[in-house]
């Protein structure tokens, strides 16, 4: 077998099979093949596609790829993934809040590209924190704290981060199969009981149509359940930050005031959604209402706190974090409010009920608060705090948001892209519902 053979049945547009797909995988991991031959299998994927077995294949294939974990642990080993959004810091809150219920979360979780921001640039805005762990200290961690939310490393899905390489600069990131492929294999290689996915949808998301949402939900639960892991998508909305901050600082005081009781919010239903689902998947919880009233649970007793700040102590980051969090987040130097330019209420883009969530990111990566490419250092204490919420009424010259700058002229480049964000009509909008429906 061989790449070229490979790549001819593609060319015809014939459909692998499952020896093709694990033969390619294992040489995108080992180097037999080239990047012209790797963009060329993607491209081909992408234009032949691959059947529910191929996809499971090359899922498969890939997380075999790297080291692939096991775990002896007294409790199920669970994880959720989310494809991406603005404001979107569940995994902050939702891993220490599993882990008060009695499961262990060893997530392997990625950096911010894009409009949306990286869980791992949000974890790092707090002094000391190292998500750069090797498999003694990340296992370690997961048994001291129940949680622990980890960049991956090099022997992690190799196939994948050659064939997302490649992926990238041949116009082939938007394959489904591709896509579910990538995500699943860096998922499975953490060696989950369960997993649940947060698929986003809206004006902040990568997906803006429900449709698109929809069938990357039911990719993405189909392969995962038959590649033995028991997994089940939750589509959320997206059609405004789902905290009113963006910036890696700011939404980490986000998730403190959540963990501290100071504040509630969309974030908690996201969360009760989410663990919901995978505490009564993996048997912790009598159904998914139940398993949801655990987690808000968790958060509201203080015990999802606590099992946060043993996380980030072990991580290296300060020891009494969360009852001085105040003190270490850095601050950014110029902060200043947007006011309205009229009177009335927030309502619709493009006669579509949505805060345009994605010019606001764009806006926090301007400001050095985000990553261009790869290469972009970030400045974890800038960002916009403080948006106002879809339906909220506002007064002329009261704020639309707070922008955190650390030049006077990027933080007016950002209060204009605020008020480009952020329509005001004449009438209160119906809000859209927040948990969209449920897959798998």
């Amino acid at each position: 077998m061989d790449a070229r053979a490979i790549l001819s049945k593609l060319r015809h547009r014939r459909s692998l099979n499952r020896e093709e797909l694990v033969w390619f995988a294992m040489a995108l991991a080992d180097g037999r093949v080239s990047d012209a031959q790797a963009g060329a299998f993607a491209m081909g994927v992408c234009q032949v596609g691959l059947s529910d077995v191929g996809r499971v294949a090359l899922t498969l294939a890939m997380r075999d790829s790297g080291r692939v974990f096991d775990w002896d642990l007294n409790g199920p080993v669970l994880d959720k993934h989310s494809t991406g959004g603005v404001g979107d810091c569940v995994s902050l809150v939702l891993a220490p809040a599993l882990a008060a219920c009695g499961a262990y979360v060893p997530m392997i979780s990625g950096r911010g590209l894009g409009h949306t921001g990286g869980t791992l640039d949000k974890l790092e805005a707090i002094p000391g924190v190292n998500t750069t762990l090797d498999e003694a200290q990340f296992r370690a961690v997961v048994a001291k704290a129940g949680c622990a939310i980890v960049s991956a490393t090099d022997g992690i899905a190799p196939a994948d981060k050659r064939l997302y390489a490649v992926r990238d600069v041949s116009s082939t990131v938007d394959s489904l199969d591709l896509i579910t492929a990538s995500i699943l294999s860096k998922k499975l290689a953490a060696g989950l009981d369960g997993l649940v996915l947060d698929v986003k949808v809206g004006s902040g998301a990568f997906m803006k149509d429900l449709a698109q949402a929809q069938a990357l939900a039911t990719a993405l639960t189909k392969t995962a359940n038959a590649s033995g892991c028991r997994t089940t998508a939750v589509i959320s909305d997206m059609s405004q930050p789902l905290v009113p901050s963006l910036g890696n600082a700011l939404e980490v005081a986000e998730v403190m005031r959540v963990l501290t009781g100071h504040n509630k919010g969309p974030i908690v239903s996201v969360c009760a959604a989410l663990g919901g689902v995978l505490l009564a998947n993996a048997g912790l919880a009598g159904d998914v209402q139940v398993g949801a009233d655990m987690i808000v649970q968790a958060i509201r007793s203080g015990r999802a706190a606590e099992r946060f700040g043993v996380m980030i102590a072990a991580m290296g980051g300060p020891a009494k974090f969360v009852e001085n969090w105040t003190r270490f987040l850095p601050e950014a130097t110029i902060i200043g409010e947007v006011p309205a330019p009229k009177t009335g209420y927030v309502t619709a883009i493009d006669y579509v009920t949505a805060i345009d969530g994605e010019a606001l990111g764009l806006a926090v990566v301007a400001l050095g608060g985000g990553r261009a490419v790869e290469t972009d250092q970030i400045n974890p204490a800038v960002g916009i705090s403080d948006v106002v919420r879809l339906g909220a009424k506002v007064s002329s010259k009261g704020p639309l948001a707070v922008v955190h700058g650390a030049r006077a002229a990027d933080a007016e480049r950002a209060a204009q892209a605020v008020r480009g964000a952020i329509t005001i009509g004449p009438k209160p909008v119906a809000v859209p519902d927040l948990i969209v429906e449920r897959v798998g």
